[in-house]
């Protein structure tokens, strides 16, 4: 079969093809695929080793045990006769089996479901006068390692889920590693650490049954927002489009806390952190993501990786919203230590200080994203904390589950933790070491090793903890009068939207509160939604066919912040994905056009057939098959173009394919079914040649918005682009009438 060599389609498994009968001749281990990349080779304690990426990975020809013994056989245990007892002496058996039973490690409480990526991070250098922290001065480039995840599921729980995001960023820098540990909502649901225990025992399945897994809409939760009303600005994000992202790619990330920055002189600016997708924010539809996770629960973490192999690199922008360091660390009348307020962008525009590109996957899982260990107290020079009470009890927590989750204190040695900076830090001993330490005086001052290590002055880069005068207070359990007001954002933020996201968010909360069993849960939820914004209250009210309560505090100013809604921009079209149905009977010539114009744009075509293999002859002008009627579906394209009229495929019956539906018609009912559904998903469609005829059955105008038609592919594609760059056709969606 020749090659594709007009279209980088991602996801081939391994670095070469395989072949169809099992390799007998001795090898070395094959080679990570281009789009891989492991951990910098340093050594347990920061040193640069000069060894490939590959070096930590198996090596040599032949099979062997742990110890290095080869091995003539794995598939036999040792018996007493061929059917007889299984001895124990079987060294090789014991091995293999006990290495099995300890594979797992405990997964994370919370952001247990992940995907990560190695990239590069280049910094502006337009925060080096507020900053001293040498990875934000001009052009440096830092090593960096990305974890995106989803908060409430387990590590076996569907990505398109609606639930916050994790956005997780190591900097690999040479003044020691530094974490960004943010979400992809700036704000959260709880005010103090103290609560974290207890709104994550709300929302995780219910204890008595294990359900529902990784979502929200069950009685614990909404019991738990709807008596902790701080909870509910958060909520409101959660329930908007933001609570189900199209892809990591198209997610914004925020550090949620304030953080102090110092420059060189001791001047200290309070920061927010802002991550920016170059690809713009966009979201799934819910019933996209239902279909999405029956039909393709890793979609998110396949995107990730598909995009980087494909050549797509996702990039974002890191920003910063800039206040005074004043002593009430007010910032026009917002507490900036409360992590249940965001600041709106046109109070504090973000101010860009770098850009990071994601450019390789991860070699391994499970040594890689699995046992990165991230900690907000990770800091370099330059860079400190602020007394948020949430931040403050996870620079406790996140350091205490690591100890706990990766066996023990030396976890910082693992290869993808391990700083890429200089390590002396007179730790010693203790579980899964693997430095060998010399000398004899881990203690300080000393003389036997020479005095060393020595304590760094701020001449040398030392990390100094900003001076920060603290006032004389009564001791007690209680938040200032500023953390009192628990529904302005909430009402801003739904204020803010359009009215099409304003109706997703209604659907959301309907749904979500539908499947309370308790009723006067879903009345006191409404209740906090009467002090949110009244039209919100009593279009879900009913939704659950309960009457609207009135709002018991006052209403808050009208005020708007346009930064907040994901509709009315356009953005890069690279690294989205089309679908081009097509068959035999298509005109193949203009279908490899349409994918070469497809791909010069960074754009993927996907070629969706009635079966596998080639539309026409391999080895002249065929045209190769990615997906068939029987495993597509609308959910995975961006956009389709149809360049068939869809005739019926062989298996188009229902005991084959049960979206086949009844069998009869001109047109196969999995084209219909998949031309509908991105009708509906406000998807642009476009028809080539015969194409049209498929419209025409399945019932699609072709006058409605987002529809294109014509025989010029590259014509077609260049107008498809323009309407993928609005992510959606949002004229489709009629606007709601109150």
């Amino acid at each position: 079969m020749p090659e594709e060599t007009s279209t980088n389609i991602p996801g081939v498994p391994a670095s070469e093809p395989a072949s169809l009968e099992e390799p007998t001749t001795p090898r070395e281990p094959l080679p990570p695929k281009p789009d891989q990349r492991g951990p910098e080779a340093v050594s347990p304690t920061g040193s640069p080793t000069g060894a490939p990426e590959t070096a930590r990975a198996q090596s040599g020809q032949y099979l062997t045990t742990a110890q290095g013994l080869r091995l003539r056989d794995t598939d036999h245990s040792l018996k007493a006769g061929s059917r007889g007892p299984i001895l124990l002496q079987d060294h090789h058996l014991r091995e293999k089996i006990t290495h099995f039973d300890h594979e797992r490690i405990p997964e994370r409480v919370v952001h247990a479901r992940g995907a990560g990526a190695h990239g590069v991070f280049r910094s502006y250098g337009t925060a080096a006068n507020i900053t001293r922290a040498g990875f934000l001065a001009k052009d440096v480039e830092t090593p960096v390692f990305v974890r995106f995840s989803t908060v409430l599921g387990s590590r076996g729980s569907a990505d398109a889920v609606r639930d916050t995001r994790g956005f997780s960023t190591k900097f690999y820098t040479d003044e020691g590693t530094y974490d960004l540990v943010g979400n992809n909502i700036p704000v959260f649901f709880i005010q103090d650490g103290i609560k974290f225990p207890d709104v994550v025992h709300a929302a995780k399945p219910h204890p008595d049954r294990e359900i529902p897994q990784a979502q929200s809409a069950h009685d614990t939760f909404w019991d738990f927002v709807s008596l902790h009303t701080e909870a509910q600005a958060h909520t409101m994000w959660n329930m908007s489009d933001r609570g189900i992202p199209r892809s990591y790619r198209t997610m914004e990330g925020f550090g949620v806390h304030t953080f102090r920055f110092v420059n060189d002189e001791g001047r200290t600016t309070l920061v927010k952190f802002h991550w920016k997708p170059k690809q713009g924010v966009h979201s799934l539809l819910w019933e996209e993501a239902q279909i999405i996770n029956g039909m393709d629960p890793d979609f998110h973490r396949r995107d990730l990786a598909d995009a980087i192999e494909a050549g797509a690199y996702p990039e974002w922008e890191l920003g910063v919203q800039t206040f005074p360091d004043t002593e009430d660390q007010m910032f026009e009348g917002i507490d900036l230590l409360d992590p249940t307020k965001f600041v709106p962008e046109e109070l504090a525009p973000v101010q860009p200080i770098g850009v990071m590109m994601l450019n390789a996957n991860p070699t391994n899982y499970f040594a890689e994203t699995e046992q990165v260990a991230f900690h907000p107290g990770h800091l370099v020079p330059g860079i400190d904390v602020t007394n948020d009470p949430l931040l403050q009890v996870r620079l406790f927590s996140y350091l205490d589950t690591q100890i706990s989750r990766l066996g023990g204190p030396n976890f910082g040695q693992i290869p993808i933790n391990r700083p890429q900076s200089p390590v002396n830090d007179m730790l010693r001993d203790g579980m899964h070491q693997q430095a060998v330490h010399s000398g004899v005086a881990p203690y300080r001052p000393n003389s036997l090793d020479g005095g060393c290590p020595f304590l760094a002055g701020e001449d040398v880069g030392a990390f100094i903890d900003v001076p920060e005068e603290v006032a004389a207070a009564i001791k007690e359990r209680r938040n200032p009068a500023s953390f009192d007001d628990h529904y302005s954002q909430a009402s801003l933020f739904f204020r803010s939207l359009s009215p099409v996201e304003q109706d997703h968010v209604i659907q959301a909360y309907t749904f979500e509160l539908g499947k309370c069993y308790e009723k006067s849960i879903r009345e006191r939820q409404l209740a906090a939604l009467a002090n949110v914004d009244s039209g919100l209250c009593a279009a879900v009210a009913q939704g659950l066919g309960l009457p609207a309560p009135e709002a018991t505090e006052q209403g808050p100013p009208s005020e708007t912040s346009p930064a907040l809604s994901q509709i009315g921009k356009t953005w890069p079209v690279a690294g989205r994905v089309v679908g081009i149905l097509a068959d035999a009977d298509s005109d193949l010539t203009a279908v490899n056009a349409a994918r070469q114009a497809l791909d010069a744009q960074g754009i993927v075509p996907l070629v969706i057939a009635p079966s596998g293999g080639f539309l026409g002859q391999a080895d002249d002008g065929g045209v190769p098959v990615q997906r068939t009627y029987l495993t597509a579906r609308s959910t995975e394209f961006d956009a389709v173009i149809v360049a068939s009229a869809a005739a019926p495929a062989p298996d188009a019956a229902p005991g084959l394919d049960a979206k086949a539906g009844a069998p009869g018609g001109r047109v196969d009912p999995r084209a219909t079914l998949l031309l509908t559904e991105a009708f509906r998903h406000a998807k642009a469609i476009a028809s080539l040649g015969a194409g049209a005829a498929a419209l025409t059955a399945a019932g699609i105008p072709e006058d409605a918005p987002g529809i294109v038609a014509g025989d010029d592919a590259e014509a077609l594609v260049t107008e498809l682009s323009g309407l993928l760059s609005a992510h959606r056709v949002w004229d489709r969606f009629p606007a709601r009438t109150a």
